[in-house]
């Protein structure tokens, strides 16, 4: 017996695709007796029936309980035990899987912040990102029907309440009295952050306020993408009229934050990291943070005032939290709203508990977001700017602006970074072009202090693509 998943699935990051269309509960249960399967042999001799446990959690998509049960069956009959911790958010997960010395893998099933009709998986190997090549290997190893066999034994774990006092803990030591005083609104958009949320905004100090906390897969309210601003505005409304001091929005998972200051302007990912950053640089002086290539100059430059060491690499969750891992990093970003602490947490990427900090933040630095937020130096830069091009073209037009940069990059060019496509320094600003590991688009951002900088970065963008036969055109969606 052999299996064949729809190719557009196995995705650099996760395992994504559309219910009834290109994914299915028999996809579901080839995932499990593969990622099983490659358990079992993990370290080269195959492990003895019941000695390798996964944990399984799901998202409040109307197609995840279903997909939980295949799941649950092809990593049973892989002969791996499995812990069910049900619904919740993708970081209770990783908690599981973390803090639990018997589990060995942790597998949510998750569309993140896709449409309702779409699901997923977000995989844990040995308290490592499972991606790139280990996802292709699952591949692999289904359409060979090259599995383990066995039965392993199936138990259920409920472990939201602990989950919420490890969330709870990111608060100790800082003075309850500097919290007491603080306004905040938070937004679960309808996703499987919802109960987590009420379960600890009732031990937080300070008056809260929230939003949309009942799980509904069909995200009645709006949808659960806090980097996308008109998903912010139900928030924004709840700010201004409660006289708030800042709130917070999470994805449909709940591993990517967005947040907004008390007078409603949105905390890009890069900025949260800024204010991240000077609370954690006080404590650990010299420390590497991680942030991703489509992040602000600004970033980089106030890491290094506040005494840190910044440290530019590829965008990607699994890529970040492994350059982490690589490099002791003790905090990471994107741009997207994943933000990973592993200075007193476990490094991986969870919205609720970059919430928590970002209230210990404000009291340890003595300042209000609001405040924290007017001292970010002002920059214009564009939106992420996605565009079609031809899947076996994209890397190789990278490839061909890269080499044309480095070999005779011209008057403008102070600086060509390649660690993620190309990114580029001049004296207006920097602009970056880079490849999408999950769709056939170039991705663009430029950044400036002024409108006439921003116009010149775009229209060298716009010179090199045109020099491999591209064009921006109109931006696409995710």
């Amino acid at each position: 017996m052999t299996h064949t998943f729809d190719p557009t699935i196995l995705r650099e990051y996760d395992i994504r695709g559309v219910i009834g269309q290109t994914l299915s509960a028999e996809d579901a249960q080839a995932i499990g007796r593969s990622f099983g399967s490659l358990l079992r042999r993990s370290g080269g001799a195959l492990s003895e029936a019941g000695t390798k446990t996964v944990a399984v959690g799901y998202d409040g998509r109307v197609s995840s309980p279903a997909m939980e049960d295949a799941l649950v069956a092809g990593l049973s009959a892989a002969g791996c035990n499995v812990v069910r911790i049900g619904l919740g958010a993708t970081p209770m997960l990783y908690y599981a899987e973390a803090s639990t010395e018997e589990i060995d893998g942790g597998i949510q099933i998750t569309g993140s912040h896709n449409p309702p009709d779409y699901n997923g998986f977000k995989m844990v190997f040995e308290g490592r990102p499972f991606f790139g090549g280990d996802i292709q290997k699952l591949g692999q190893v289904a359409a060979a029907g090259d599995w383990t066999d066995g039965i392993g034994e199936v138990s259920e774990r409920d472990i939201l309440s602990e989950y919420v006092q490890r969330l709870f803990e990111g608060l100790s030591g800082v003075d309850a009295g500097a919290l007491a005083d603080l306004k905040v609104g938070w937004d679960a958009g309808n996703g499987a952050a919802g109960p987590a949320l009420e379960a600890l905004a009732a031990k937080l100090p300070g008056e809260h306020h929230l939003l949309f906390t009942d799980v509904d897969g069909h995200f009645p309210n709006h949808h659960p993408d806090p980097t996308v601003e008109a998903n912010l505005a139900d928030l924004r409304t709840l700010v201004a009229e409660k006289k708030l001091d800042f709130g917070v929005a999470f994805d449909g998972d709940g591993d990517r934050i967005g947040a907004i200051d008390g007078q409603g302007r949105v905390i890009w990912g890069d900025q949260l990291l800024m204010i991240y950053a000077e609370d954690l640089l006080k404590e650990r002086p010299n420390a590497t943070i991680i942030a991703d290539v489509k992040a602000s100059r600004a970033l980089f430059d106030h890491v290094a005032a506040q005494g840190g060491q910044p440290l530019m690499w590829k965008t990607g969750h699994s890529l970040i939290k492994s350059k982490m891992k690589e490099t002791g990093s003790p905090l990471a970003g994107e741009m997207s709203g994943h933000v990973f602490f592993a200075d007193t947490y476990y490094g991986f990427d969870d919205a609720l508990y970059a919430g928590v900090r970002l209230l210990a933040a404000s009291a340890r630095l003595g300042k209000s977001v609001t405040e924290l937020k007017s001292a970010i130096p002002p920059m214009l830069n564009t939106p992420e700017m996605r565009f079609q091009v031809d899947e076996s073209r994209k890397f190789a037009a990278i490839a061909e602006v890269t080499e044309r940069l480095t070999s005779n990059p011209g008057p403008d060019v102070q600086e060509v970074n390649a660690t993620d496509g190309v990114r580029v320094n001049t004296a207006d600003g920097w602009w970056l072009l880079r490849a999408s590991n999950t769709q056939d688009v170039l991705v663009a951002r430029a950044e400036s202090d002024s409108e006439a900088g921003l116009e010149r970065l775009l229209k060298q963008i716009d010179e090199q693509l045109a020099l491999s036969g591209l064009e921006r055109g109109e931006s696409v969606g995710h």
